[in-house]
């Protein structure tokens, strides 16, 4: 099937030749026709599926350019990231049919975001908590959509939005088509679906795994005062084109993409408190190649849509297993392998286990590199850098040169020493991470019956001793 076959006008079918896309992925080909025909619309894939062209054409193809109400369409993003990529596509869709999408996010000038609204957009890409803002200013008004958009709407329940969705949704009119699309399909996204949708078609592409099977998938069991000695090794070893390493806190990006630099390796952090010229700066850097490993959180790092990852690492392991999908799908897109690798300390291997369960896949050990192993990788790869320089144009000057070496001294000699400056040796400098705390999973304890005042004055010993553990930890931070 092409997407002539899926009855889109002329403009969007050149709008599509135009962006490379050549036939529909299978969550395009299923959601499409049920959203042109008017109806809801539950949209679950894979990470890296195409669901943003899954609505975005439709949704497309059915607004109005020449209606004088505005926004038409509105899409509820996660991240601002998001929220910029998917107004970047949509504008790529509406190009030839003269569609124009709007990103409205939090981190910048909300008067700046309100002076574009004079050019009356027709699609509105934003994330929750601006939106509101703008709703509530009163220079935004949602009369006129006629189709709503929720995407990564199981993020959007992590992150805490859920009350804004519904607080959004219930200032649309109620004569809108809705559709939601996310990775994961948790209850209560379910419930939020069955109270805001009428009889929405659900689409489903089933996978063997709910990760991707072109990602290759190992764990490396550590001290967490290991991971950054371990981390420098794979990275050495592997040579990944372009990395994303996730981090849990701001304050884990912050560090560890400083000692990365420190180190020789070149990396740079993304987090929610960058501004946003400076998150701006960080993707293009990234996107350019001029940086090839991002250090990012989660919340950061969601809906990035790069081409080429080759590497996603899991310097931390995850909160849940929704996120780890969510990560490691950052590569594996287009039909290409990629390489997923996971730390995971002694006392979260229980939490493993629950994403191996969920994921319906298990994870392959990997034993720890060592550094001869990571040494004999640089040397390997200095080899291959001079062979390849040996093998290409090289300017006279230097043959002459050359030459004049080689009478004075030994040609083993001299080539060990060319290998020796070229191999990249890793600053040996002692560099410590602020240590995370490992992941805890929730046990479910079954609860005793009372034992009259001798079993509650034990548990008010056994309280009193926690509250001491917890002052004295306290104290030694």
């Amino acid at each position: 099937m092409d997407f002539k076959q899926l009855g889109l006008t002329n403009d969007l079918l050149e709008a599509v030749r135009a962006m490379g896309f050549t036939e529909p992925t299978p969550i395009q080909r299923e959601a499409i026709p049920y959203v042109l025909d008017g109806r809801d619309v539950i949209g679950q894939a894979q990470t890296g599926t195409g669901k943003t062209a899954a609505f975005g054409i439709p949704m497309v193809e059915k607004v109005d350019p020449n209606a004088n109400q505005w926004p038409q369409g509105l899409v509820i993003t996660p991240t601002r990231e998001l929220a910029v990529q998917v107004s970047a596509e949509l504008n790529g869709i509406g190009k030839f049919k003269g569609i124009r999408a709007v990103a409205v996010y939090g981190g910048e000038s909300i008067d700046k975001q309100i002076r574009s609204f004079k050019r009356r957009p027709h699609i509105i890409t934003a994330t929750p908590g601006r939106l509101l803002d703008h709703l509530e200013r009163g220079g935004l008004h949602l009369d006129a959509v006629r189709i709503v958009v929720l995407d990564e709407a199981d993020e959007m329940l992590n992150m805490g939005f859920i009350d804004d969705i519904k607080t959004i949704l219930s200032r649309v009119p109620k004569s809108r088509q809705t559709l939601l699309f996310s990775a994961t399909m948790p209850d209560a996204i379910r419930k939020l679906a069955e109270r805001f949708m009428t009889a929405p078609a659900e689409v489903k592409i089933k996978a063997k795994t709910l990760t991707v099977d072109k990602i290759d998938q190992h764990f490396i069991e550590l001290k967490e005062w290991q991971k950054l000695d371990v981390f420098t090794r794979l990275l050495d070893i592997q040579q990944p084109e372009r990395a994303i390493v996730f981090g849990r806190t701001k304050r884990r990006v912050d560090e560890l993409a400083t000692a990365l630099r420190k180190l020789g390796y070149p990396a740079k952090g993304l987090h929610g408190d960058l501004t946003q010229n400076r998150r701006d700066q960080v993707m293009d850097d990234f996107k350019n190649h001029r940086v090839k490993i991002l250090v990012a959180t989660d919340v950061a790092a969601r809906g990035l849509d790069i081409e080429d990852v080759t590497h996603v690492y899991n310097f931390d392991l995850p909160q849940d297993p929704e996120s780890y999908v969510h990560r490691i799908g950052r590569t594996g897109r287009a039909g290409k392998r990629g390489e997923a690798v996971t730390f995971v300390t002694p006392p979260e291997r229980p939490h493993l286990y629950t994403i191996e369960k969920a994921i319906k896949r298990k994870i392959a050990r990997m034993a720890i590199p060592t550094r001869e192993e990571a040494s004999e990788a640089r040397r390997q790869r200095a080899v291959e850098a001079l062979v390849a320089k040996a093998n290409g144009p090289v300017e006279a000057h230097y043959h002459q040169l050359a030459e004049d070496l080689l009478h004075r001294h030994d040609p083993v000699q001299l080539v060990s020493a060319a290998l020796k400056m070229i191999t990249h040796e890793p600053d040996i400098r002692p560099i410590r991470l602020t240590e995370e705390k490992p992941l805890q999973v929730k046990q479910n304890i079954p609860k005793r019956r009372s034992a009259g005042r001798r079993s509650h004055a034990v548990r008010g010993k056994a309280d009193e001793r926690r509250r001491t553990r917890r002052e004295k930890a306290w104290n030694r931070k």
